[in-house]
């Protein structure tokens, strides 16, 4: 199976080249906000231990994030492969996640980082703010908070794949066209 960690800051473009991707190689999409959301509207004991965290402000644990991700992958509907979204986003959620997998007897094929300049990403952020109307996407100040939180926290997990060999960066400015045949082409040389 094709494991993909899709992988860049807030406005590097994720989100469109995935809904690509998914087609494109028929990957199951795996998104931890798309999975809270499912956890907590279907009331299961996951989702109720999340909101317990989220309620008394606290980040939603590894082991439970890990814990719907598994649950998640166990489903029969993941035939050729997962493209994961917005996860990891922490070294142990990486670590967990490669554990995960291995237990399955599956691993991670590769991380395709998109990488973009950051006044480019604060460009995309603010158009994208005024069509979608996302608060987060049209204040400076929240702009720039979420760019310094992914340098800090999640940028580390590139180091974490690239030490496995597995990162692969992929330039995302251009048309998205170029961008997702660059991307594909990465993923064709995987294997």
């Amino acid at each position: 199976m094709l494991n993909i960690v899709l992988f860049g800051p807030p406005g590097a473009g994720k989100g469109t080249q995935s809904e690509r991707l998914i087609e494109k190689f028929n990957l199951t999409h795996i998104s931890t906000g798309d999975l809270f959301r499912k956890h907590l509207s279907e009331g299961t004991e996951l989702g109720k231990l999340a909101q317990k965290f989220m309620d008394d402000g606290y980040l939603v644990p590894d082991e439970v994030v890990i814990g719907m991700v598994e649950d998640r992958i166990k489903q029969d509907d993941v035939v050729n492969g997962i493209i994961f979204d917005g996860f990891p986003r922490t070294v142990n959620q990486a670590e967990a996640l490669d554990n995960l997998l291995q237990k399955n007897g599956e691993h991670i094929s590769g991380m395709i980082a998109l990488e973009v300049p950051h006044d480019e990403l604060k460009k995309r952020l603010h158009a994208r703010g005024k069509i979608s109307g996302r608060a987060d996407d049209q204040n400076e100040e929240k702009i720039n908070n979420r760019i310094e939180v992914y340098l800090r926290e999640t940028l580390p997990v590139s180091e974490f794949y690239r030490n496995q060999d597995k990162f692969y960066a992929v330039n995302g400015v251009g048309s998205i066209d170029s961008i997702f045949n660059s991307i594909v082409e990465t993923i064709e040389n995987l294997s």
